[in-house]
């Protein structure tokens, strides 16, 4: 029940400009609005060009939340961040890092302009947790909301004395498994691919490990998951063996948060493609979705084509951005001729977004074939759907052996790790799915999933009282002030 004092403070949410970040940041929002707080969200304006980073999403999102405030800190100049050292250009990704951190001084601006009385707490993310500085400087509780797994978090508080331990990088290890506390046994090639080279050789490496070191410096650490789902990451998120020497602040799980349907209400209209699910028998469709950055060459297109079609299920494909175009394709010449023609009363394939949640949460659809974004996992979790996991960037090869080995509510396409999935294994992992007796207990395994999460949320649930706890913590911050 909200208060007359909660409803004249303000929460201040500070994503990373990526969809991945500020989506999940929405969906906090909305739980601080539950409990009667104002919320603003501070945006930043990232440089054109990079994939999955661009304005015209967040537009969206934030015309479609009016109940939420948004705030654009005045762009940067480009000159400064885009200048190269030497003659070897700088990767787009570290220059973002850098000029996020550049954006310090407006933030701390912009926060100073609210009444200190009413400023409850600044939140960043992963990746722009130099702001508990700003935080710091104004006497404000700062947190951390952790968009990804526990289980991300613990290996990213192990990973600065596993590098400090070493002289070389971690590229040569390859498939040799690394031991973290709270998880099963994780190859090297699996970590995010930026951490892999040694932090002395790489500024890229150098700079990420910098930017997750800062998480133990704000007050605490909200992450989108339940304890249910990730019991061991969570537990060793409290051993003094996590981070030698250093103690992590509170870690409060209080997910899955994944909105309400229809991405948070983009849509004005219900989609195409929902139409034509309801046409569909219950738990009959597989799901083909790449997230936002997902980008796949013409050749692999064609392969998952060709194995849709000799699998015989039908299927809603929604077609990833094509390596090396500007996403503008004409379908009939990207896949293999008479592909449409014949699985028109099969299949359906769209080149643009569509609500995600609410095409998971139909009852047509069966199987997600999916690039194992946390985001996506966890909508899939709260749809009841299994996962055929291809992972495609950051730290979704960690998120596979989660669904895989520790969850048990997905399988593997397992010529990712070549770079190549081919046609006979679409067919066979999609049958395995829609058709054995191994895809039934993978569904029941989800299912359970599902109603463990919905438990966690409700009043007086393991997430739920996360959260309560946490108010409770910024308030006992604040009078200590």
């Amino acid at each position: 029940m909200a208060t007359d004092d909660t409803k004249q403070q303000t929460v201040v949410l500070y994503p990373f400009p990526g969809v991945g970040h500020v989506v999940p940041m929405v969906h906090l929002a909305k739980v601080f609005l539950r409990h009667g707080y104002d919320v603003t969200i501070v945006l930043v304006v990232p440089p054109p060009g990079l994939p999955g980073f661009g304005t015209g999403v967040t537009d969206r999102i934030a015309a479609s939340n009016p109940a939420i405030s948004f705030h654009t800190l005045p762009p940067i100049p480009d000159d400064a961040h885009l200048s190269t050292s030497g003659k070897k250009k700088k990767h787009p990704f570290l220059l973002l890092l850098h000029l996020m951190e550049r954006y310090n001084d407006a933030l701390g601006s912009f926060l100073g302009s609210i009444p200190r009385a009413r400023l409850h707490s600044l939140v960043t993310t992963m990746f722009t947790t130099h702001a508990v500085d700003v935080a710091s400087k104004l006497n404000t509780p700062a947190y951390t909301f952790f968009t990804s797994a526990a289980a991300t978090l613990a290996v990213l508080t192990q990973l600065p004395a596993l590098l400090a331990g070493r002289t070389t990088g971690l590229v040569e290890l390859g498939e040799e498994p690394l031991e973290f506390l709270g998880l099963p046994p994780l190859p090297a090639s699996h970590l995010m691919p930026e951490v892999l080279p040694h932090p002395d050789d790489d500024e890229l490496c150098r700079t990420i490990v910098n930017v997750w070191t800062r998480i133990m410096d704000a007050d605490g650490v909200l992450v989108n998951t339940f304890e249910w789902l990730e019991a061991g990451p969570v537990q060793a998120l409290m051993d003094p063996r996590c981070v030698p020497g250093r103690v992590l602040p509170p870690v409060y799980c209080i997910g899955p948060l994944v909105g309400d349907g229809a991405s948070g209400g983009e849509a004005v209209n219900r989609h195409e493609c929902l139409a034509w699910l309801d046409a569909q028998p219950a738990r009959s469709v597989v799901f083909l979705c790449f997230g936002s950055r997902g980008s796949l060459s013409v050749e692999k297109i064609r392969e998952i084509a060709t194995g849709l079609e000799m699998s015989r299920q039908r299927f809603l494909w929604v077609l990833p951005t094509v390596a090396g175009t500007d996403g503008s394709v004409n379908l009939e010449a990207l896949l293999p001729e008479g592909f449409l023609e014949r699985n028109k009363d099969r299949g359906l394939v769209v080149q643009s977004w569509v609500p995600q949640l609410d095409v998971l949460g139909h009852p047509a659809t069966a199987a997600f074939v999916t690039h194992c974004g946390w985001n996506s996992t966890l909508e899939a979790i709260m749809a009841g759907v299994p996962l055929l996991c291809w992972p495609l960037y950051a730290e979704q090869m960690l998120n596979k052996v989660l669904i895989t080995v520790a969850m048990g509510i997905g399988v593997e396409l397992e010529g990712y790790k070549a770079g190549f999935i081919k046609a006979a294994e679409v067919e066979a992992k999609v049958r395995l799915v829609m058709e054995s007796q191994e895809g039934r207990e993978l569904r029941a395994r989800v299912v359970e999933c599902k109603k463990q999460a919905c438990t966690a949320m409700e009043d007086g649930g393991s997430s739920d009282a996360a959260f309560s706890r946490f108010l409770s913590d910024v308030e006992n911050l604040a009078e200590r002030v």
